[in-house]
């Protein structure tokens, strides 16, 4: 027999034995969920003291009284908290409700269809008098909450390649410069969602000069999500783009997002929108029209019990000591399971909310139905790309945060059995 026989009789041998495994899973009638990267119950209880009276202190100190109307901007309190997080001064920073993805779709909603600088500069407009269309750089893998602001204003969404050190700025710049109407890019600089990587200094950088080489309006969306979401005693570091942007006086062509909904309560925190203060300015009056002003008593809340950077440190490293293990387990697995065999590439994030995962060519798709098919959810294959579609049908996004620990560690082994046995009936084929 050749050696070609003795593989594909190896690789029949393996495809029953992990089909064994795979119907044992089924009979367990699982119901496991990874596919989003949600708080755990045990991480909501930390900030159980945002529940505490605020003792009728609710006029801060230069009169504001948080139980009336005003203050679009955000309590002062809150502005400075914002602008500690995400490195800004306070005066760039404007304070919203539970969702900095209601931020994002706001400020895109009021680009693309009333203009940054006045009706006659909305990116639609420009579109529609030269007859082509509105585009952003999407780096890839990336977020798909992203992708859906982008579809919802029919804006096209170009693939750049994400690597250790972000995207490729080769083909960003090269964009940029053939194409005034691709006004954006999304980017999440820090534990980037999905594969966890961290923006290097040359990249932030380079990314500050990028609109310079734009069109007019051009704006990177800064989403820095992940800004103190540590998994490692030697955080990652990141170079602070606005402070290169003032340098290369492109602040105004930045927009940096931020909350603490993976802080505080996921569904009750508070988020932050910084810029140059004029975009600041022209912004706050665009949302004048939709209201009167955000919930200054959980920005207040929020203040009190984040009081100082020490507390929001002290605060983030409760959270490490929660999901730092499950982490921890989930590569574990990974790496008793499927290590050497060539069927799965992951990163070992060093913060963050996500592990990214890429199967051989062509099965994300398959994996991710094997596993539906015994009661494991994970994140759509092609999620992480706009539109849904992997050119690969490659990767796959696993969320080990909200599981407890041993729905955990079952879901990733089935996760592997499915990425194994697709894989091993890919081989057999070929």
């Amino acid at each position: 027999m050749s050696k070609q026989d003795d593989s594909k009789s190896e690789l029949a041998e393996r495809e029953e034995q992990l089909q064994k495994r795979y119907e044992a899973y089924r009979a367990l009638d699982l119901n496991l969920d990874l596919t989003r990267g949600k708080p755990s119950r045990q991480q909501l209880e930390l900030s159980i003291g945002l529940d505490a009276p605020l003792e009728d202190s609710y006029v801060l100190g230069d009169g504001t009284d948080v139980r009336n109307y005003g203050g679009l901007l955000g309590i002062a309190p809150a502005r400075e908290l914002g602008a500690r997080m995400l490195g800004l001064r306070p005066a760039e920073v404007l304070v919203g409700g539970n969702s900095s993805l209601t931020l994002m779709y706001q400020y895109i909603g009021f680009a693309h269809l009333h203009g940054l600088a006045g009706p006659g500069t909305a990116w639609s407009a420009e579109a529609s008098a030269s007859g082509g269309k509105v585009k952003f750089l999407c780096p890839v893998p990336g977020y798909d909450r992203h992708f859906t602001i982008c579809e919802h204003f029919d804006i096209e969404m170009i693939n750049v390649p994400i690597g250790a050190g972000g995207p490729d700025m080769d083909a960003v710049e090269a964009l940029v410069a053939a194409d005034p109407l691709v006004k954006g890019i999304w980017c999440v600089p820090r534990y980037s969602n999905p594969t966890g990587h961290t923006y290097s200094d040359e990249v932030v950088r380079r990314m500050a000069g990028v609109p310079k080489l734009a069109g007019e309006g051009f704006r990177i969306l800064w989403d820095n999500a992940y800004a103190v979401h540590h998994l490692t005693d030697d955080p990652v570091p990141l170079a602070n783009l606005m402070d290169e942007c003032r340098a290369l006086e492109t602040a105004q062509g930045l927009v940096v997002l931020g909350s603490t909904s993976k802080i505080t309560y996921a569904g009750a925190g508070i988020s932050f929108l910084g810029s140059d203060p004029g975009n600041i300015e022209r912004f706050s009056q665009h949302l004048s029209a939709s209201t009167i002003g955000p919930d200054k008593l959980n920005q207040l809340r929020h203040t009190r019990f984040l009081a100082t950077s020490e507390d929001l440190t002290a605060h983030m490293e409760r959270h490490r000591g929660i999901i730092e293990p499950k982490f921890r387990s989930t590569l574990d697995i990974l790496a008793e399971e499927l290590g050497g065999k060539d069927v799965l590439e992951w990163t070992t994030p060093a913060g963050g909310y996500f592990i990214s995962c890429d199967t051989l060519r062509g099965l994300a798709a398959r994996v991710v139905a094997l596993a539906a098919d015994i009661g494991v959810k994970l994140t759509p294959a092609g999620a992480t790309y706009p539109y849904g579609r992997d050119p690969e049908d490659r990767n796959i996004r696993l969320a080990p945060t909200f599981p407890p620990m041993d729905e955990l560690e079952q879901a990733v082994r089935v996760f592997a059995c499915c990425v194994e046995l697709a894989s091993v009936q890919q081989l057999r084929a070929a």
